[in-house]
């Protein structure tokens, strides 16, 4: 089996593209309009996912920014936020592939409120993970609100059911 954390940073990247892809139609108006969810609209829903995913990568590459990616303006279409956010999982695709098993035990700080807290690259690896596929279930939901049939974005790891775009991924 290939890396698992590469093949999520992976898995993350297909399915933000599959995402996009369902809304590459869809207005300003529709992607800031209410919807149901945790956030009140897909556009804050997605520059949500977008920042956080900036937060973690910028942890895991010590880049020095800190929360300071949050002080970004908010972006307000789908071509702008998709762009954003394949550049993001870009980065975080690149840093997974140099990932070693001592780099998943060094430490890394993050900037919070409080002050820095240390964490490992396995854990804010996995936390980032676990954070974009729950706001992104958010946001499939939110999709379905607006009319647009939500795309399967489960079908990736096995070889039965994994659908033709999630391949490409595989080569």
């Amino acid at each position: 089996m290939r890396d698992p954390f590469l093949t999520m940073a992976q898995n993350n990247g297909w399915a933000n593209q599959t995402l996009y892809a369902a809304i590459a139609g869809m207005g300003d108006a529709d992607l800031a309009a209410p919807r149901p969810g945790f956030f009140p609209s897909l556009k804050a829903t997605l520059n949500h996912i977008w920042l956080v995913d900036l937060y973690y990568i910028d942890a895991l590459e010590e880049g020095g920014e800190g929360r300071l990616v949050f002080d970004r303006a908010e972006l307000t279409s789908v071509a702008a936020l998709s762009a954003a956010q394949a550049e993001a999982d870009a980065r975080l695709i690149r840093f997974c592939e140099g990932l070693t098993p001592a780099l998943l035990d060094a430490p890394r700080a993050t900037d919070r409120p409080g002050g820095p807290v240390t964490e490992q690259v396995g854990p804010l690896l996995l936390h980032l993970f676990q954070h974009q596929i729950h706001h992104r279930g958010q946001a499939h939901t939110m999709i379905g609100d607006a009319g647009i049939a939500p795309p399967q974005l489960d079908d990736f790891h096995l070889e039965f059911g994994r659908v033709p775009s999630a391949r490409a991924w595989f080569a």
